[in-house]
């Protein structure tokens, strides 16, 4: 499975460290990534919020699955954004993550 993690923190590193043990992945990318998670797969330099650009890149690359880590691509919509282009993608949808970041304001 080609698989895109979107992120470059200390949880995509995490992420990016357990995926690239599982036996059913063929390639890795993370987008933009970092040192760290250079030593799992692929870093691509895509910025996170960057969704078009990255759309693009995992219809290039044949991504089955994306993973996105950081809250403020989740918050515009980006998994909603891949599954209309047909790409799986792990994460709530944009409605959902607005509700944590309206949440996370409020509180600030």
């Amino acid at each position: 499975m080609r698989v895109l993690l979107i992120g470059n923190g200390g949880r995509e590193h995490a992420i990016a460290w357990k995926l690239a043990k599982s036996k059913k992945l063929s390639k890795l990318y993370i987008a933009p990534g970092n040192p760290g998670t250079a030593r799992c797969g692929e870093n691509v330099p895509i910025g996170a919020t960057d969704i078009g650009k990255l759309i693009s890149f995992a219809k290039q690359n044949k991504v089955e699955l994306a993973v996105i880590g950081p809250e403020d691509p989740l918050s515009m919509g980006i998994v909603d954004a891949f599954e209309k282009e047909g790409i799986k993608a792990f994460g709530p949808s944009g409605a959902a993550a607005q509700l944590e970041a309206d949440r996370d304001l409020r509180n600030k």
